[in-house]
């Protein structure tokens, strides 16, 4: 940039090597910096999870980014997905972060049906205790229903109408199930709503 500012503002003629090495510099920092732009300006107020006890079926609501190609759209943006909750794991990875030291998370794992290969890795939390705690509610609301669940001191809200301590998380593209994948996360296979 300081190259074209002299250009633009002075007789200062670059030679070819400058010219190059500068253009290299901007589509680096261009294809490098994009991505998290992108992911800053499309990422949704939340990711919720739904657990359907009736169905056997858990409906993610994620969001997807792909670092080799930010111009892209086949691998941006949310993409909704449901997998039977009997193919799911909760794993625990150990991450070496260079400015953090050992950072541990929780990932739910998604088995192919029928074996033990992964197909898919979603983010549960970072924190090993939460995640040891929301997967033990995950399987006893799955096995039991919500009998026997605890009393949680703060009734749940939805994200898209809540109220935020950053300005810039009220800008943030709210939370669209699609219609059928809305009405079956929600509903038993009768068609009664939960």
């Amino acid at each position: 940039m300081l190259l074209i500012y002299l250009c633009l503002s002075t007789s200062y003629t670059p030679d070819f090597e400058e010219f190059s090495i500068t253009v290299v510099i901007v589509v680096t920092a261009l294809f490098t910096m994009t991505p998290y732009i992108r992911a800053d300006l499309e990422l949704p107020r939340d990711e919720p999870i739904r657990f359907n006890r009736h169905r056997r079926k858990v409906y993610f609501y994620q969001y997807r980014m792909d670092r080799l190609h930010p111009f892209g759209r086949k691998n941006w943006g949310v993409q909704p997905i449901a997998y039977n909750w009997e193919d799911l794991t909760a794993e625990v990875y150990r991450i070496y972060v260079p400015t953090a030291g050992l950072k541990e998370e929780i990932m739910i794992s998604v088995r192919k049906p029928g074996s033990d290969k992964v197909i898919d890795r979603v983010f549960l939390t970072s924190n090993p205790e939460k995640g040891q705690l929301y997967w033990e509610l995950a399987q006893h609301f799955m096995e039991h229903g919500l009998e026997g669940l605890p009393h949680f001191e703060h009734e749940p809200w939805a994200w898209n109408e809540g109220t935020y301590s950053n300005p810039f998380e009220q800008r943030a593209p709210k939370v669209r199930w699609p219609a059928e994948m809305d009405l079956e996360s929600r509903s038993a296979p009768g068609g009664d709503e939960q």
